[in-house]
């Protein structure tokens, strides 16, 4: 009899579950699984090099921050991981950066299988579209535009580390391997503790990761628009006209702008700094300086010494990887296009407006409530981290300031990747606070929210109270 209730009441606790995974939830769990499989392949011995061990947080800590295409390690990567190892990170790191479910749905979509309500809103979630239509071709744009992108980088950098004189099978294995870590924000180099410093003055390699990091960091919506835009620009069959969305038109005006400053900044700020961009010619200092501002749209590369950075460089620093790249991209951070909304709000309140308006359209006041709320969480987060590693790292065998902490907590927060050193010397401690920083700062601060909370229908949703203004200021 009990046998018999156990059996009928399964189905039952099993359609719940099914009820409860919201598109939150299924982000959050595929990132997690994710994360437990790729760390447990870190720990096998075939996954490491001979003679090298690797303590399980340091595995996991790699596996979070493969799939949270962030780029911080504990331990190094070319000299500890074996080519099994290292294809594992890659995988890891393109499952990360284009996430499970879009690569599920096009695995679906090849298959010949219908695509569920629940597996669009969940592809709408983790693209950040507006819509719940064309999710099918968004997929295929986006898996396929991956694949010519990190086909053309990894052809060019291959012939580029070539003629740098690294043997073939070498370079074929660089070239892809930096393709993916670029395209997808993560950073991840199997060249050595030293990241691409010993490229700097390399013009082909720098700027084929430049062109990957930005192209795969601003947004899969904003390709689409894009694209349709250049199509119908030079379609001759239709005198229709297509127009960018919004949301496109403030990412490609943030992010230049941003990459523009930043250029700008580091170059006057670092150039006479020996420990940065002094000792290199004119032209190398621009690339420095352009490369710099790239990399900290979270994608973790480094060719000049961040640990040498003035601590004016690092506050700054510190601000930009905080904001990374665009939303429904593989960058992390509060995104360009929520600064922008924010940048919006202020300006129209000092304009007297009572609507925000950008290039004639207007922006609704929960857009700006989004914006507002990834904003503080981000800040909060930035600030319950730095104090708990300021205090854990107190007695860290590495000499640093504060200034290496927020600097270390924000990299984490916008899934970067760039540090000034601290990082193998963390405790225990240090590890599963960057770590928790890592996950966060992918999946986003309102889906992890959501995806812990249960949604009801509350009274102030259902009711309308009387407002009443307060002061401010």
């Amino acid at each position: 009899m009990s046998i018999r209730r156990h059996e009928s009441q399964t189905p039952v606790l099993f359609g719940r579950f099914q009820r409860r995974l919201t598109p939150a939830r299924i982000i959050s769990l595929s990132f997690l699984a994710i994360i437990i499989v790729g760390g447990l392949l870190l720990l096998l011995p075939i996954s490491q090099q001979p003679n090298v061990e690797v303590a399980p947080v340091d595995a996991f800590f790699t596996a979070v921050s493969a799939v949270c295409v962030t780029g911080l390690v504990t331990v190094v990567t070319a000299s500890t991981w074996s080519v099994f190892g290292k294809l594992i990170i890659m995988l890891l790191i393109q499952i990360g950066g284009l996430s499970l479910i879009t690569i599920f749905t096009f695995f679906l979509i090849n298959i010949g299988r219908k695509i569920s309500l629940k597996n669009r809103l969940a592809i709408q979630a983790a693209t950040n579209n507006l819509s719940l239509g064309g999710m099918v071709r968004l997929v295929l744009l986006v898996i396929k535009g991956s694949f010519i992108c990190e086909t053309i980088g990894a052809a060019v950098l291959f012939a580029s580390f070539l003629y740098q004189g690294v043997a073939w099978p070498q370079a074929l294995f660089y070239g892809v391997f930096h393709a993916v870590s670029a395209f997808c924000n993560a950073g991840f180099d199997i060249i050595g503790d030293n990241s691409l410093m010993p490229y700097v003055g390399d013009f082909s390699i720098n700027i084929v990761i430049m062109l990957l990091i930005v192209i795969g960091g601003i947004g899969f919506v904003v390709w689409r628009d894009v694209l349709t835009k250049l199509r119908f620009s030079l379609s001759k069959q239709t005198r229709q006209k297509y127009h960018i969305s919004l949301h496109s038109k403030l990412a490609l005006i943030v992010t230049s702008l941003l990459l523009l400053s930043g250029t700008i900044f580091f170059f006057l700020v670092e150039g006479k700094n020996p420990e940065t961009l002094a000792g290199l010619p004119l032209s190398e200092k621009l690339l420095a300086s352009a490369f710099q501002s790239v990399t900290l749209r979270t994608a973790g590369f480094a060719t000049i010494a961040q640990g040498g950075l003035s601590e004016v460089a690092k506050f700054f620093s510190s601000m930009f990887m905080l904001v990374g790249g665009s939303p429904g991209g593989t960058a992390g951070g509060m995104k360009t296009v929520t600064l922008a909304i924010i940048f919006l709000g202020v300006w129209s309140l000092v304009r007297g407006r009572r609507r925000i308006v950008a290039f004639e359209r207007s922006i609704s006041a929960l857009s700006l409530q989004k914006a507002l709320t990834v904003v503080v969480l981000m800040l909060a987060l930035l600030f319950v981290g730095t104090g708990i590693l300021l205090i854990s790292e107190r007695t860290s065998a590495f000499p640093h300031s504060m200034a290496d902490i927020v600097f270390e907590v924000s990299s984490a927060l916008g899934t970067v990747g760039l540090t000034t050193g601290i990082t193998p010397y963390l405790s225990l401690v240090g590890k599963l606070v960057l770590m928790l920083c890592m996950f966060i700062g992918r999946i986003g601060p309102i889906t992890l929210i959501i995806s812990l909370t249960h949604k009801k229908d509350f009274g102030d949703e259902v009711l309308a109270y009387p407002s009443e203004d307060v002061i401010i200021g």
